[in-house]
């Protein structure tokens, strides 16, 4: 994006503001008195950093019948080049430009110039800047950073224009901490979470290859052998604790960054950040966050082979001890770079919603079946954790959505044929007390607590399916709770849902009656595809008190009778396996009697073809007829 930098230069009357800009335009001094303000100019970039920043250069005068124009200037400027050249005008700094700026009610960063250094020959420029600019620097916090030039001599001409535009295109200010003199808060947390990225292997440390990644992403060139063990030398320097055997740690890596700000080239600093999609008010960039994704009416969302291959090298790489699950200190450690677990998560009481080992940790099959649960239900979460977790997309310019994939439409449930999509949702409805929680207990492989308790919020498990023909799918079973009624009222949770799973219990008379209620009730749910379980199986059975027994409704609707289950038995994951079946084959799941809707394409095609073929016997008889003697 084009950024344009205005420079207004201040400063009193002799100071030779106009030289130095007459000096940086012609490339030559010109000793002899130029115009007292000269008209503006601009000058294309100054680096190769910033190849998109034009700037402007504004030259003011200090007189006092010019005060309205210098403070119409002011008021317009990006950042403000002060110039002081002798005592009295460095004292004006302080007593009277920066109360001035602030009168003015500006907020720009300044550069600090001190002028005409070759008047001062025997004068260092260490001196210069620790007995003359340091002291206004900690008492004016505006100001940008300091410079000694002199026009005559052409010194730090270009520099003091390129520290003028810096201060715009790589600003100090969100970096560092003159006073405290150490990396700003934001910034330390920000190259934290890069140098977390860059840790491949996650033990602490970039190591050779690790830092020439950083280094190539960044700065687009390799690192010379020679330079990184110099870079290593220093750092150890400055930080004792930091040992370098390894490689460059995390302490080592914010030492290096300190070293960039510190040594005026904190735009090393800022490309790090910008390369890893930092804005300038170090929050991770919008679009990098949240990328353009929509997915169709009828359509879903899944993780493409990329994406699952992305979170299950996540997944192994932080599983420390080797145990098969993510313990509470490694999921802590993985989400680090992270605003933390996403909210739909801890809602949802994670991990309870998906698979654990004996432990209670998520094991990789879990794991991957949550962020596919994810991506289902909310693909713009699953998107926004993919940027703050690294995925880095194979190809440089595609974005983070090449780790998902659109699902096609599936809007014509009745017509025979599978459903082209790896996660389906499945609604579990049925009465208090049948069963359900349960269900999904076993579903996810977990002892039952037999006490009931009566499901509140709706909760969702989800689990990995083999399907007959080997292939797998992920099944979400959703039970909707007190949310029930408002749910199922919603045409668009509907339209989402891919089953609906009616269960009751067969040992309590009064629960199938409910399931009778519910699709009279909304008689929507006859549009989806259904299948009926009795649960609880292992106890006796009962009459239930509805017009009709189960077997004999389901019949009436030539449905499938009821399939009889029980938690207790193995072969409950059948049922799962015939309710995926059925939600990757919808047609399956409705009245058999039922013909499929006719296809109005083909009908209309073979009508076609049929007149087309009529009109070809009329002209071959017409044509025998003519030429018949």
């Amino acid at each position: 994006m084009a950024t344009a930098v205005r420079v207004v230069v201040c400063g009193d009357e002799g100071t030779g503001k106009s030289s130095l800009i007459a000096t940086f335009v012609k490339g030559v001094f010109t000793p002899h008195k130029i115009q007292p303000v000269l008209p503006h100019i601009t000058i294309p970039p100054l680096s190769e950093l910033d190849s998109n920043c034009t700037t402007s250069i504004v030259d003011t005068s200090a007189r006092p019948q010019d005060r309205m124009a210098l403070r119409k200037e002011i008021r317009k400027s990006n950042v403000i080049l002060l110039v002081y050249s002798d005592h009295y005008s460095y004292e004006r700094v302080a007593l009277f430009w920066m109360p001035y700026f602030r009168s003015l009610g500006v907020n720009v960063p300044v550069v600090l110039c001190a002028n005409k250094s070759d008047l001062y020959p025997d004068v260092s420029s260490a001196s210069v800047m620790e007995e003359e600019m340091l002291p206004v620097m900690s008492e004016f916090r505006e100001i940008d950073c300091c410079i000694r030039t002199s026009a005559k001599e052409q010194k730090n001409i270009v520099e003091v224009f390129y520290l003028c535009q810096k201060a715009i295109t790589h600003p100090i200010a969100p970096l560092y901490d003159h006073r405290e003199q150490q990396l700003k808060q934001g910034c330390a947390d920000a190259l934290k979470r890069i140098f977390y990225l860059c840790d491949r292997d996650q033990d602490g440390y970039l190591n050779d290859q690790e830092f020439g990644a950083f280094q190539m992403k960044v700065f687009e060139e390799p690192l010379p052998a020679e330079d990184w063990e110099n870079l290593k030398a220093t750092v150890s320097k400055a930080v004792p604790s930091c040992s370098v055997e390894k490689g460059l740690d995390l302490a080592g890596f914010l030492q290096l960054n300190k070293f960039y700000v510190e040594k005026g080239q904190h735009e090393s600093t800022w490309l790090i950040l910008r390369k890893h999609h930092y804005t300038d008010s170090l929050s991770l960039e919008d679009s990098f966050l949240h990328p353009k994704f929509e997915v169709p009416e009828f359509s879903s969302a899944e993780l493409s082979p990329v994406g699952y291959r992305f979170f299950m090298d996540l997944f192994l790489t932080f599983d420390k001890d080797n145990d098969g699950g993510l313990n509470d200190q490694e999921l802590a450690a993985l989400f680090a770079p992270t605003p933390g677990l996403p909210t739909s998560w801890v809602d949802a009481s994670f991990p309870s919603s998906t698979v654990r080992n004996e432990a209670g940790h998520i094991t990789l099959q879990g794991w991957l079946a949550q962020w596919s649960m994810t991506t289902f239900l909310e693909p713009k979460t699953t998107l926004e954790y993919l940027a703050y977790l690294g995925f880095e997309p194979q190809n440089a310019r595609d974005l983070t959505t090449a780790a998902l994939k659109i699902t096609k439409s599936r809007k014509r449930r009745r017509r025979p044929g599978r459903v082209e999509r790896n996660v389906v949702l499945c609604y579990v409805l049925g009465s208090s007390g049948a069963g359900k929680s349960s269900l999904l207990d076993t579903f996810l492989n977990r002892p039952n607590n037999f006490t009931y308790h009566p499901t509140i919020k709706p909760r969702r498990a989800v689990n990995s399916v083999e399907l007959h023909g080997g292939k797998q799918c992920y099944l979400i079973l959703e039970e909707l709770g007190e949310l029930e009624p408002a749910i199922l009222e919603n045409k668009a949770k509907l339209d989402a849902c891919d089953l609906i799973c009616y269960a009751y219990d067969s040992s309590d008379p009064d629960s199938f009656s409910h399931i009778v209620d519910l699709r009279k009730r909304y008689e929507y749910l006859d549009e989806l595809p259904s299948i009926y379980t009795a649960l609880k199986a292992d106890l006796d059975k009962t009459t239930q008190r509805s017009e009709l027994q189960p077997d004999v409704y389901t019949n009436a609707l030539n449905m499938s009778a009821p399939l009889h289950v029980s938690v207790t038995w193995n072969s409950i994951t059948e049922l799962f396996v015939a309710l995926a079946e059925a939600a990757t084959n919808p047609s399956t799941a409705f009245p058999k009697s039922e013909e499929p809707p006719a296809d109005r394409a083909s009908l209309y095609l073979a009508l076609g073809a049929t007149a087309c073929a009529a009109c070809a016997v009329m002209l071959i008889w017409k044509r025998l007829a003519t030429n018949s003697p």
